[in-house]
Order: C-alpha cells, then sequence, then structure tokens
C-alpha cells in the first residue's frame, strides 16, 4: 500500500519501506564520504529502491532514521541513514507472503504455500522483511543456502492465538528454512513470536524507537 503523500501527523512504523527522492538522496551521498565506493548506493534511489524504517541509535535526532542492506555480493554491509520528511515523497507496508512467493528458491515453495493457509484460516496478514523482500523489491541476489523467511504476522484475536503459534512452531518444525519474524499491533509494535510461544511473563517489545521488556497479557490484551 503505498501512500503518496505524507501527512503532516505520519509517524514512521518499523517494518514500513520508505521511497527517498534522487534528489534528496543525492544531497545525502554528498555528506557521506563513507558511501562514495557503493555503486549499489549511489543509484539507489533513482532504481525506486526503498529504504526500511530502523530505530534510531543514540545521538540521532531531527530526522527520519532508515537503512539498508547490501547484498551477500557486496559485502552484506547495513547501511544507516537519516533523511528529513520531505525527503520521502511515499511510504508502502511490507508486501505479503504471495507477492514475494516468485522469488523464493523453490525448495520453499511447499512451506510458503502453508503460511498462506495459515494466514487464510486465522485472518492475518503476512508481511515479509528481510533478506528474501530485497531480492523482490531489487531483483537482486540476496538469499542464500541457509537464510531464513522472516514474517511479520498481525496479532490474530486472543481467543485463537495459542493455536495460531503453535501452527507457527509445527510449520517451522518441518519446513526447509528457519521462520523467524514477529507478531505485530496495529501501532507498529512486534514481538518475537518465539517469545510469545515460550509463554514468558515479560517478553521484548520492539517498536520505531526503542525495544522494552514488556508484560506478555498486555501484549496480546486485543478484543478477542
Amino acid at each position: 500500500m503505498y501512500l503518496p503523500s505524507l501527512r503532516r501527523d505520519w509517524r514512521p512504523q518499523r517494518h514500513q519501506l520508505a521511497s527517498v527522492s534522487p534528489a534528496a538522496w543525492d544531497t545525502l551521498l554528498a555528506s557521506r564520504d563513507d558511501l562514495a565506493g557503493e555503486p549499489l548506493v549511489r543509484d539507489w534511489a533513482r532504481n525506486h529502491w526503498p529504504l526500511i524504517v530502523r530505530r534510531p541509535v543514540p545521538g540521532e535526532e531531527g530526522g527520519l532514521t532508515l537503512g539498508l542492506p547490501l547484498p551477500p555480493s557486496a559485502g552484506k554491509r547495513r547501511i544507516a541513514v537519516q533523511l528529513p520528511p520531505e525527503g520521502i515523497h511515499s511510504v508502502m507496508r511490507l508486501p505479503g507472503v504471495a507477492e514475494v512467493f516468485e522469488s523464493a528458491p523453490d525448495a520453499w515453495h511447499a512451506s510458503l504455500r502453508e503460511l498462506l493457509a495459515l494466514a487464510t484460516k486465522y485472518g492475518v496478514r503476512t508481511g515479509v522483511f528481510g533478506s528474501l523482500t530485497w531480492q523482490w523489491l531489487t531483483g537482486l541476489p540476496y538469499l542464500s543456502p541457509g537464510s531464513d523467511i522472516d514474517i511479520a504476522w498481525e496479532l490474530p484475536r486472543r481467543d485463537c492465538l495459542e493455536r495460531f503459534l503453535q501452527a507457527l512452531a509445527d510449520l517451522d518444525a518441518s519446513a526447509p528454512m528457519r521462520l523467524d519474524g514477529e507478531l505485530v499491533r496495529t501501532d507498529g509494535a512486534g514481538v518475537n513470536w518465539r517469545e510469545l510461544h515460550a509463554g514468558d511473563a515479560d517478553v521484548a517489545l520492539k517498536t520505531a524507537a526503542d525495544v522494552v521488556l514488556y508484560p506478555r497479557k498486555s501484549f496480546i490484551a486485543v478484543p478477542a
């Protein structure tokens, strides 16, 4: 989903993809000598490849904190940038499993079909991030034989959450790739699905600004 005109009250959320204007990108690169030797980075915006919202680190203030990972052929470098809001011309949510299906290895396809069936059964959307999404976005080879699949799931209804988590665990045990990712609330805050499945009283809640220890029961307290 694209939002071509950003509202003034827009607040970035984790896992949102943001497209940068070429002019804003050129201005940024002019101030970053450390990126001068990265040809993929130079043309990133002109290729219409987005960046992803990331958490700020201490000392980062006054701009949107975004990142992009380079593919293994370019050293797998993770590049962190800050841009002014006016440099972002659109944002989009993560692609779903169905969208990235053809970019995945053939060996993953049966498990991806199971993921789609699981999403339909529990009425939740899947948003794929990580290497598979970057390969789908750019056409560059990001995946390797040991790659995981990273999925942001909508938080299911409370009355079926435990069944959903067990189904994820069962699928993870049989899939040829590791199933990583998290369950995400409507405000963008997320918790790793394995932590939720473990059932501990407190979990690591990840937001666009921080990671905090948070009561599990408060995270899953959505209407049944």
